[in-house]
């Protein structure tokens, strides 16, 4: 099983697909701590993000903020969705 920094150092290179696949190994242990299972929920938000799934990423996040409200995952969610919302009246407008 990869740990947390091994993680990270994929989803810096690039490796939306390998780190999507470690941050999945460690959400299906049972033995991890609350804080690094929170963690583990927001890897795998960035990688499903950078891997161009949205929903997921946004499901992924709510996971991490479930067990740690105030962690980075909040602040990942609400930049994800003030994206999703964003509304520009000049494209659709001709």
């Amino acid at each position: 099983m990869k740990t947390i920094q091994e993680i990270k150092e994929m989803l810096s290179r690039s490796e939306g697909e390998a780190a999507l696949e470690a941050a999945n190994e460690i959400v299906e242990n049972k033995s991890v701590n609350k804080e690094t299972l929170a963690t583990a929920y927001y890897l795998r938000g960035n990688a499903y993000r950078q891997n161009g799934n949205v929903r997921m990423a946004l499901n992924s996040y709510l996971e991490a903020m479930d067990l740690d409200p105030n962690g980075p995952a909040a602040e990942a969610y609400r930049h994800l969705q003030e994206l999703l919302d964003y509304y520009h009246k000049d494209y659709y407008n001709p």
